[in-house]
């Protein structure tokens, strides 16, 4: 494990293992660790939020992307993080953009849910406004339910997960556009579809281990 600190993802860049002794100092230089953008945002999160938390990085991938503990390294949560650009401004009508906050989009692997080690799945929606940050949090066997209710038993699931200004989540995949607009105004209902009681949970994250 390697310990995640503020800092750690220009520490990660920086560090490079070096084999050949020959090598070329013009030779790119490989780091052994890479944090992607979604877990540098979850775990810059936590340890600004939960001070009471230390969040590692494993090794090597194992399926788990941080490893949560509390402040004695004794009870730990397992996360899966899952990063999406917005899509509202660049991809979405102007019929949407006052009522909506961020857009996401991911492919999902029904196996990969299934099989999963971790505790959590955190969805990670960073808006194009940089200040508004969006995490869907959820357990992934209820992840996988939800989805099978809602699209069938499919080994890849596209899903939508919408937020909007009320603070509303919604997974409008195969919604039609009327329906859409009715999710952008606050007006849709659908209790299959409506992913709100996940948005920004982090009390899930304590009530995991």
């Amino acid at each position: 494990m390697v310990s995640y600190t503020p800092n750690l993802k220009d520490e990660l860049r920086s560090t490079t293992c070096v084999t050949d002794r020959s090598y070329r100092k013009d030779r790119d230089m490989k780091p052994i660790f890479t944090v992607h953008a979604g877990e540098y945002l979850v775990g810059s999160y936590i340890e600004q939020k939960f001070k009471g938390y230390n969040v590692w990085v494993p090794s090597k991938d194992t399926g788990i992307d941080l490893l949560v503990t509390d402040k004695t390294n004794k009870k730990t949560v397992t996360l899966q993080v899952k990063f999406s650009k917005d899509f509202l401004v660049a991809h979405m009508a102007e019929t949407f953009q006052a009522g909506l906050s961020a857009c996401g989009w991911w492919t999902l692997n029904s196996t990969k849910l299934k099989q999963s080690k971790a505790d959590l799945w955190i969805f990670v929606l960073h808006a194009f406004d940089q200040k508004n940050l969006q995490f869907i949090v959820i357990p992934p066997k209820e992840l996988l339910k939800r989805l099978r209710s809602l699209h069938g038993n499919l080994k890849l699931f596209q899903t939508y997960l919408w937020v909007t200004k009320k603070n509303k989540c919604w997974e409008t995949r195969g919604l039609k556009k009327k329906d859409q607009v009715l999710v952008a105004n606050n007006l849709f209902s659908s209790p299959k579809r409506d992913f709100t009681k996940y948005l920004n949970n982090w009390d899930l994250l304590k009530k995991a281990k």
